[in-house]
C-alpha cells in the first residue's frame, strides 16, 4: 500500500474519485433513457423525420461522448479498487510515486507527469493506457 499520502489525503482523493463517479454514472444513464448502448443507437436511427444525416451526427456525438466517459468511469473503478487493496498513487509504468498534487487533479491517473509524457508520445491513436 502507498504510503505517501496522509490518511487525509487518501479519503479528499477518495471522495472525489466517488463523486466523479456518480456524475458519470448519472450521465451515461441519462444518455442512454435506461437502454443498452445498441438500443440507444437504435432508436436514434429509428427516430422520424427528413434529417438522416443530422440524426447520424448526432449518434455519432452521443457515442464518442459515452466512450469517453465509459473509458473515464473504468480508470475511476480501477483507481478506487488500488485505493483500496494498494497500490494508489503509484506510477504503473516506473513504480514512482505519483504526487498528491498531480493525483488531486486527476484523481484516477495511473502514471508520473515523465511517464504519461513518454506514453502520450509514442501512443498509437485509439490506444489504451
Amino acid at each position: 500500500m502507498s504510503t505517501h499520502l496522509s490518511v487525509a489525503q487518501r479519503q479528499q482523493l477518495g471522495q472525489a474519485l466517488r463523486e466523479r463517479e456518480q456524475v458519470l454514472r448519472g450521465h451515461l444513464s441519462a444518455l442512454y433513457g435506461g437502454e443498452s448502448r445498441v438500443a440507444h443507437a437504435r432508436e436514434i436511427l429509428l427516430q422520424d423525420g427528413d434529417d438522416g444525416p443530422q440524426r447520424d451526427a448526432d449518434r455519432e456525438v452521443d457515442m464518442a461522448i459515452a466512450d469517453k466517459e465509459t473509458v473515464e468511469l473504468t480508470h475511476i473503478e480501477q483507481a478506487l479498487a488500488r485505493l483500496s487493496h494498494g497500490g494508489y498513487g503509484e506510477c504503473e509504468a516506473c513504480g514512482e510515486t505519483v504526487p498528491f498534487e498531480r493525483l488531486s487533479l486527476a484523481p484516477h491517473t495511473r502514471h508520473c507527469v515523465e511517464c504519461a509524457n513518454r506514453l502520450e508520445r509514442f501512443r498509437v491513436p485509439n490506444a489504451k493506457l
